[in-house]
């Protein structure tokens, strides 16, 4: 519902909002236009008195002068019986140009209020600002949920390339876009008398006056008394009729005075809810506060880009999703689906299992793990379908099950069975699953089926699982699950470093372009300098399908897209059909393209700032860290001291990257180097190292250091044992920065 909320109103106004904010962003200039030619005096640097005089010397005939709530103080005048206006010096009174409204300005302000069309423009104008007020509130709160909670708000976002984008333009946009939004409504809720507008009160005109002969204006006392700042008109009395006065207006009320004694005849101040519109308009307009005007304009010249990266998202998600027939209402099914999927593959099981289930007969409801009903009126039996993400947390769509279930009453309890999704390479396989069937049969929940973990997505390991569920409810369930197959990029290896043969660890370092394609889209691409590599950065990772499998391999990459090349660090492992392949590849080979696609890794990743960074890995693990130094360059404000800490076999076969390590620590960007071979004189781990500089490593983390390790689990257990020991005298733990954020792991 919150997703549908932020989206819709998104999708069907999008064009609308795009004219609505770039008109907006452009009129944001005006103001800061006017502040540039215009000279403003400091508070109390000159009276209205003082600058009536300057500007009446220079200007015989003046009528009136107005000071521009940015600043800028206009003359209006008669010339050769012509009315004209001129911006002037409140110091000096002398001429600084021609005031002449921009016509561009003002058609761009008439397309801005009402898309040209009147009373009708301006309700639709108005509408939209609503909408963009719901897309605010929605937007935030969606993001909130996404995360985990209101303290995860600014945590690295998972996604594609475009979802991050939105995100995070959402989140340093969104407090201009929600302040230029409601009060664009306010002012439209007034013009349509939709809210009662504050009347401004304004003073009597007095019925008797001094009449005598008119007094110099910068000698009058009431005018005297009013710093230039304050000043919004001063109309000057008629020539020869001295029964006329001087009208003021300033941004807390009006009055007359006497040319003649100076005096405040009458005066009415504008009260407190008319000056609070006035001030909800100017900071609508940004005309009195130029820099904040300037500042909604950048927010809002961000709604393009949102509404962009919005549509590609929507568009992404519905290409990514199973269409599901027959998907009943949640409060009408007798069976009830939870999916949690990260990468949308546990889609592809769930939508088998749904269809399987319809066609028996059931009623069934499938949903994301994250829109968990309190309860389920008609539901005889609840089936969760959980993967797992990174370190055993929830995946993207299940961040909220955990606190939903806390909420749901022992009364609405549903017979269950959960089926998990994993890879027994990594250390927590399932671990979410595992989590999730904890929790159930701690609140007592009865269960239908034991919980079964699918190793990279096994068709057989499913089908053979809804076979036993089948016969738990009595329902003959044949189900044949085809996988979905993800959207892949054809990579063609251009350069090879190999390794680590010497020692029985043959390792290679491989580098993939884009493979070439053909027609004029492709040529037209290459031409604009496109690398034809999708969007990733050093730390995520990359799937690569060997050939005959649709089961991906994950490697970390150790170079980002804008480099225009894909960079790995493959160990070619006994049986490994994935490595064996990729390490067998030749440079330029023709026929030997590799199937791959990105999985977005945010969440390991040096934080912002400049704290000091403490890289460990061993052998592979290096990938990542390689990418991390290789763009931490010292032109870059948020430069880090680095330091790594990286464990190899033999310095003379599989030091990997030497050269560049090298050179990195001449050029700055890599701060500290220790290495420690297992073979070779010097036979050391990564973990001797660490506690060989153990006074140095608290010290980084004295100063808020962040530590990042990748490598095998084994490797990361030992380094984790040496650093707490090595944080013992801080009273600091691995799991106490883990929960802070400040120890992360990436093990395979």
């Amino acid at each position: 519902m919150l997703r549908r909320l932020h989206s819709l109103p998104g999708l069907f106004a999008a064009l609308f909002l795009i004219v609505l904010a770039t008109s907006g962003a452009v009129l944001s200039l005006s103001p800061a236009l006017e502040r540039a030619v215009a000279t403003v005096p400091p508070s109390g640097a000159a009276s209205v008195a003082e600058v009536a005089a300057r500007v009446l010397a220079q200007y015989p005939a003046t009528e009136q002068i107005e000071r521009l709530p940015s600043g800028a103080v206009l003359v209006y005048f008669s010339q050769d019986g012509n009315p004209a206006a001129d911006i002037v010096d409140p110091l000096t009174g002398i001429r600084i140009s021609a005031y002449e409204p921009s016509p561009i300005f003002a058609w761009i302000k008439d397309l801005h209020r009402s898309f040209l069309l009147d009373d009708i423009g301006r309700g639709a104008a108005g509408i939209l600002a609503l909408l963009m007020v719901v897309m605010c509130f929605s937007g935030t709160f969606l993001l909130a949920y996404r995360a985990g909670g209101w303290r995860h708000l600014f945590s690295p976002i998972r996604g594609t390339g475009s979802q991050r984008l939105h995100t995070q333009i959402a989140r340093y946009a969104v407090l201009g876009l929600l302040v230029s939004s409601l009060t664009g409504v306010w002012m439209s809720a007034i013009r349509f008398e939709l809210v009662t507008e504050a009347e401004e009160v304004e003073a009597l005109f007095p019925e008797e006056v001094s009449g005598g002969t008119p007094t110099p204006v910068g000698t009058l006392n009431a005018l005297r008394a009013v710093d230039l700042q304050d000043l919004h008109q001063l109309v000057f009395p008629f020539p020869d009729d001295p029964n006329d006065v001087y009208s003021l207006r300033t941004h807390q009320g009006s009055g007359y005075i006497d040319q003649e004694t100076g005096e405040l005849l009458s005066y009415s101040d504008y009260g407190s809810a008319a000056s609070l519109q006035t001030f909800i308009v100017e900071l609508h307009t940004g005309e009195a506060f130029w820099y904040v005007g300037l500042i909604l304009g950048l927010a809002v010249l961000m709604v393009p880009v949102l509404s962009v990266t919005g549509v590609l998202i929507w568009w992404q998600r519905r290409r990514a999703l199973p269409r599901l027939v027959g998907n009943t209402s949640a409060q009408s099914a007798d069976t009830v689906i939870l999916v949690g999927s990260e990468t949308n593959t546990t889609w592809g099981f769930a939508k088998t299992l749904h269809d399987g289930l319809t066609a028996a007969g059931y009623h069934v409801h499938t949903a994301p793990m994250n829109r968990l009903e309190k309860q389920y009126r008609k539901a005889r039996r609840l089936f969760i379908l959980a993967a797992t993400y990174g370190d055993g947390a929830a995946p993207a769509s299940a961040t909220q099950f955990l606190d939903k279930l806390a909420k749901v009453p022992d009364s609405a309890q549903l017979p269950w069975a959960v089926l998990g999704f994993g890879d027994r390479q990594f250390p927590s396989f399932c671990a979410f699953a595992n989590e999730v069937t904890t929790v159930l049969r701690q609140r007592g929940w009865p269960q239908l089926l034991e919980t079964e973990l699918i190793d990279r997505q096994s068709a057989q390991t499913f089908e053979r699982w809804a076979a036993a569920l089948g016969n738990t409810i009595n329902t003959p369930l044949t189900l044949r699950h085809v996988p979905l197959r993800r959207r892949t990029t054809a990579l063609l290896l251009t350069e090879r470093e190999d390794f680590g043969v010497e020692v029985l660890a043959p390792t290679s370092i491989l580098r993939f372009h884009a493979a070439k394609r053909g027609g004029p889209l492709a040529a037209l691409r290459r031409l604009l300098g496109w690398s034809g590599l999708p969007s990733f950065e050093a730390g995520d990772l990359v799937g690569i399908l060997p050939p005959g499998s649709d089961i991906p391999r994950f490697y970390s990459l150790a170079s980002a897209s804008r480099e225009g090349v894909l960079e790995i660090c493959v160990r070619r492992q006994e049986r490994g059909v994935c490595s064996s392949f990729l390490c067998s590849l030749q440079p330029e080979q023709s026929g030997q393209e590799v199937r791959a696609f990105i999985q977005y890794n945010p969440l390991f990743r040096p934080a912002r700032g400049k704290q000091p960074v403490i890289l460990i890995g061993a052998g592979t693990g290096i990938a990542p860290l390689v990418g991390f130094i290789r763009h931490n360059r010292s032109h870059k404000r948020s430069q880090h001291p680095m330091y790594l800490y990286w464990g190899g076999r033999s310095p003379q076969s599989d030091y990997l990257y030497e050269r560049d390590l090298q050179s990195w620590l001449q050029d700055d960007r890599l701060t500290g180097l220790q290495t420690a071979f297992s073979r070779g004189g010097d036979r050391a781990y990564v973990q001797d190292k660490l506690k060989a500089d153990a006074v140095q490593v608290r010290a980084l983390l004295e100063q808020g250091g962040q530590v990042l390790v990748c490598g095998g689990r084994n490797m990361a257990a030992d380094v984790a044992k040496a650093m707490d020991e090595i944080l013992a005298p801080l009273s600091l733990s691995v799991a106490g920065l883990k929960a802070a954020g400040r120890y992360l792991e990436d093990t395979y």
